[in-house]
């Protein structure tokens, strides 16, 4: 078995049909100059390659379903003028189809629409497959179909034999159809550079050196310019904060669960969300030079280094596209030369073995596997979106979690309450603390006042950026305060507990009332509850389970340990992560990724298998290979059961669609001739009609263990 090496989401196969398209004229894309100037940028020069991709792969599909349904009905007629149907319609239904002078070349015009029209993406893809030494399915089906319409054409022109365009005709409708249906179960080629660009706003509030601001467009961005970021609003580009202070959520970017504190000096990146404070920034790097830009960079070179294995259908066609050239050949020698008999019979012999030789059946075998797999994996809330990666989970034997939004919510919530004075009751502690909370936009204080249901009422809201908040409850001072704010003014706290939880990477704020330090929450990125489960689920099945993330070592090991894991990579940045999934590729294993997030994607795309958790960001979940679309981690061993069930089903649909070629081929070329017993196309036709129902029913039972 060859390996062939390709872009993400083109099936070899497949490629018979894109290049159909694209040998017609290439129509000239609107607003090119636009695109230039998006290009110069640097940003959008893969965005629109992968938009070309994505329209390609759109068009063969569209391309295949045109060309199935015109050539279906086309064939209606092609197989009530042909002969063999006639007679088989009145002896087994005693339906006379009346003939008429001249109905032979109205046959032999409408097979030639079909064999020109339906069949050129199979005679476009012989000519690809031929030229890349690896024949496969077209060549098998372009064969069939070439010399069926060939030695039809000569019978009509006046050779002894029998017409086989009914034949060609419903060979082709059945090839088009697996294809489409196969195209559209792996419809969705990679958007995800396009969808990486909408991280970003689309304008940007330039400062002028008076001081003036005004909105430009993001690609009109040159480093040195100076922005300003408004509350709650995207960084639109890298840079460094030269105004202000704030906290900036970058879990989506870096895996970084708590929201990072920025002051003067530091560092921002384009596509970040800014927090409860405006900043003006300098720009540092826009481009290819920018952050998201490398992250595309990296999506692209794991995308296109991904190898495809052929598929099993193609495997099937090589070896039947051989055994139907050398049979149909030495059938042809044999009867023509050895046992004297005429040419026309011999070569009857000849091509009833070529055609039979392409089953029908083979042609669905895959794709109706690949279809009721597909709506089996959505009713248990999976969504495959590339097969070949699919189909590999079988042979999974690591799986990759990222933290942020995969193992844990991606939200943080209280975990602990620490009592520092016993005059006031954890409860009431939390009520003051949420009351607070309840009026500052900071995630941390979102997961704090989310714990309580009812708070009290606050007057002389205060935020202290980077520090905290404040505000009078009940008529007490109440600060909500981080441990910084404590040595700021002088107050030293030691608690073996919170010591503990400041170790696990939690974070620890203190609730003051009235000047006094009265206790202190805990808050953690809070685990998802099944998360456990499916860890030891997969461990069962006897797959290693392992974590990546760019959050802390403390944070990581705390996670690790709390759902089980057998290894976590902590503080990796971005564009390690890839490198990463690398590392243990290198160990020898299949290796799967789950995530959800923009950091996430280069190493989706560079794991045997990408999973996505479908609650995430739109560019993990366009580069991944399947998604989970419930957002349950436990989904994850359903994938490893199903993809072992759907192999073994396309195994016993190969063996239904080819297994009686090894009967059929010998009777067909007349081993049994002398003993009166010779497999006509008819009775070929028979048999590849049993093995298509068979293989119809066999793909409906399939089912997860």
């Amino acid at each position: 078995m060859e390996d062939d090496k390709m872009p993400i989401h083109e099936h070899k196969h497949h490629n018979a049909g894109q290049q159909a398209i694209e040998d017609e004229p290439p129509k000239k894309e609107p607003n090119s100059s636009q695109h230039e100037k998006q290009d110069m940028n640097g940003k959008h020069d893969s965005q629109d390659k992968h938009s070309i991709h994505a329209g390609h792969h759109a068009m063969m599909v569209a391309d295949f379903k045109k060309r199935f349904f015109v050539s279906a009905i086309i064939t209606i007629p092609v197989l009530l003028l042909s002969p063999i149907i006639r007679e088989f319609l009145f002896e087994v239904f005693g339906i006379a189809v009346p003939s008429f002078r001249g109905d032979i070349y109205i046959l032999f015009l409408l097979s030639t629409i079909i064999f020109f029209y339906g069949g050129r993406p199979f005679l476009v893809g012989i000519r690809q497959e031929l030229a890349s030494h690896a024949p496969g399915m077209m060549t098998l089906i372009a064969v069939a179909i070439t010399v069926a319409y060939i030695y039809s054409s000569l019978v009509v022109l006046g050779l002894m034999g029998m017409i086989l365009f009914w034949e060609l005709a419903t060979l082709i409708d059945i090839m088009l159809l697996g294809h489409w249906i196969e195209m559209r179960s792996v419809m969705g080629a990679s958007k995800a550079l396009e969808e990486l660009a909408r991280l970003l706003p689309a304008d940007a509030h330039k400062v002028d050196e008076q001081g003036n601001v005004r909105d430009i467009p993001l690609e009109e961005i040159i480093a040195g310019d100076t922005l300003l970021v408004r509350p709650g609003e995207k960084i639109p580009a890298d840079g460094v904060v030269i105004h202000g202070d704030t906290s900036v959520n970058e879990a989506m970017l870096t895996g970084e669960s708590r929201p990072v504190t920025k002051v003067k000096g530091d560092e921002v990146i384009g596509g970040a969300v800014n927090g409860e404070g405006a900043i003006t920034i300098e720009v540092k790097k826009t481009g290819a030079e920018s952050f998201l830009s490398q992250v595309v960079a990296l999506v692209r070179e794991a995308q296109e280094s991904k190898s495809h294995t052929q598929d099993l259908a193609d495997r099937a066609a090589k070896w039947l596209t051989i055994i139907s050239l050398t049979g149909g050949t030495i059938t042809l020698l044999v009867w023509s030369q050895l046992m004297d008999m005429d040419l026309a019979f011999a070569l009857e012999r000849a091509v009833t073995v070529m055609v039979i030789t392409c089953p029908h059946a083979l042609g669905l075998a895959i794709p109706l596997v690949v279809a009721i797999s597909s709506a089996l994996a959505a009713r248990n809330g999976l969504l495959i979106r590339n097969r070949v990666a699919f189909e590999n989970a079988r042979n999974l034997n690591a799986i990759i979690f990222d933290k942020t939004g995969t193992l844990t919510t991606g939200k943080f919530g209280v975990t602990e309450i620490i009592i520092l004075d016993t005059t006031i009751k954890e409860e009431e502690l939390l009520k003051y603390a949420a009351s607070v909370e309840a009026n500052s936009e900071h995630p941390i204080a979102r997961g704090i006042a989310a714990s309580v249901e009812d708070v009290y009422k606050v007057y002389n809201f205060l935020s202290i950026p980077g520090k905290g908040a404040q505000g009078t409850v009940e008529g007490k001072e109440v600060k909500m305060v981080s441990p910084g704010y404590l040595r700021e003014q002088g107050i030293i706290i030691e608690n073996e507990i919170i010591s503990k939880l400041i170790l696990q990477g939690k974070t620890v704020v203190y609730v003051m009332i009235e000047g006094k330090v009265k206790g202190a929450i805990a808050l953690a990125d809070i685990i998802r509850p099944e998360a456990k489960q499916a860890v030891k689920t997969l461990k069962e099945m006897g797959i290693k389970c392992m974590m990546l993330t760019g959050d802390h070592e403390q944070v990581a090991k705390w996670v690790a340990e709390e759902t089980g894991l057998d290894e976590y990579f902590a503080e990796v940045l971005p564009q390690e992560k890839a490198a990463k999934i690398k590392e243990v590729q290198a160990r020898g294993l299949v290796v799967a990724m789950t995530g959800d997030g923009v950091n996430d994607a280069p190493a989706l795309a560079q794991a045997d298998i990408g999973i996505a958790i479908g609650a995430g960001t739109d560019i993990a979940v366009e580069t991944a290979d399947i998604i989970l679309v419930k957002s349950n981690t436990k989904n994850v061993a359903s994938i490893v059961s199903l993809s072992r069930a759907t192999y073994r089903k396309m195994l016993q649909n190969l063996f239904w669609a080819t297994g009686y070629n090894i009967v059929a081929i010998p009777l067909a070329a007349g081993i049994l001739y002398e003993q009166g017993i010779m497999l006509s196309p008819a009775a070929g036709a028979v048999l590849m009609s049993l093995s298509t129902i068979i293989v119809a029913i066999n793909a409906k039972f399939l089912s997860i263990d």
